[in-house]
């Protein structure tokens, strides 16, 4: 039974993962709420809320609280934080009263989205909160020397941004964040089959495409998946087989863009780091990282070599977690 339990949360756009020290990953949810617009009571939240996205009647609305990395609704983040603190207390069997918490922020983030996520986090009765950089926390979790003088790259695409970050000595050297990651890619292609087909699909159904028969290299061995969606001139329910030739073409240009963050983050590196870079390679992790093919076009295209962390949805919240025994030494290098 711990009286002050130590957790650390990668709060992500589209998941959110909770790390214990005894116990490794605990939980690991959509970051999905599903509210009645009436009354405001939470009817559920994670996995559950997730399978209502696009099926829920008018009254009862399937919202993603946090948008591009950061809270986007504060009220209804405090509850479902609230609602993963009871769950952790039931599933870990010790009490998390005022545990103290470590959380990781995009690097880009203003002070005012730091606050928030802050506030939201005390406001379920943690005793202190922690805030670590995204790819700090990404190296800390795919077991890198964080706090040798030798570069670590990060490259971390998560579901609402990608962060790419130069870490040296517990530190950020150079870092770049763009607010384009999985959820960019889902929408390029309810975009691209709206225009082609005529047809309309959802969120869920855009990511079922990308994980099935999503391709970062061009050259790949042609797959094909058939969907359903709603014919825009007729109105009628339609299927339609998709090729991965096509969504490779709609979803290269924001790949372009991340390759253009990691290029620019390569670039304003000290050149004494660069010799590292090119020995040691890049780390990719997020859920970007488990697009087929990303790991060959990264390579090809930036001459380094790249290699996937060896649980990439994980590595932001392993990190978070286990940075907290070095919680210290991090802080006076990042604040």
């Amino acid at each position: 039974m711990l009286t002050n339990a130590e957790i650390g949360i990668d709060l992500g756009t589209a998941n959110i993962l909770v790390y214990t020290k005894e116990k490794g990953i605990v939980l690991n949810e959509p970051s999905v709420v599903a509210l009645n617009s009436n009354t405001n009571e939470v009817l559920a939240v994670g996995s559950d809320a997730k399978n209502m996205v696009g099926k829920t009647p008018g009254q009862i609305v399937a919202m993603r609280p946090l948008k591009l990395g950061v809270i986007a609704d504060y009220d209804v983040t405090s509850t479902m934080l609230k609602h993963i603190m009871k769950q952790i207390s039931k599933e870990s069997g010790f009490t998390a009263r005022k545990p103290k918490v470590i959380v990781c922020t995009p690097c880009g983030s203003t002070s005012v989205e730091r606050r928030a996520i802050r506030d939201a986090i005390m406001s379920c009765g943690a005793k202190s909160v922690h805030l670590i950089e995204e790819p700090v926390a990404a190296a800390i979790g795919a077991d890198l020397p964080v706090d040798e003088p030798v570069a670590n790259v990060i490259v971390d695409i998560g579901g609402g941004t990608s962060e790419v970050g130069i870490i040296s000595y517990g530190g950020i050297v150079s870092s770049q964040s763009i607010r384009r990651g999985g959820d960019n890619l889902d929408e390029d292609i309810i975009q691209y089959v709206r225009k082609t087909y005529n047809l309309l699909i959802g969120e869920r159904t855009a990511e079922e495409i990308k994980i099935n028969i999503g391709n970062a290299s061009p050259d790949h061995e042609e797959q094909s998946i058939e969907i359903r969606g709603r014919d825009l001139v007729s109105g009628l329910p339609k299927p339609v087989v998709l090729h991965s030739g096509e969504i490779h073409h709609a979803i290269a240009e924001s790949l372009d863009h991340i390759l253009e963050t990691i290029r620019e983050t390569l670039e304003t590196c000290p050149p004494e780091l660069s010799g590292d870079i090119v020995d040691q390679g890049i780390i990719l992790t997020g859920g970007g990282a488990l697009l087929t093919g990303m790991q060959e076009w990264l390579s090809e295209r930036i001459i380094v070599p790249v290699h996937v962390a060896p649980n990439p949805l994980e590595a932001v919240a392993a990190g978070t977690g286990k940075s907290l025994k070095i919680i210290d030494k991090l802080q006076e290098a990042s604040v």
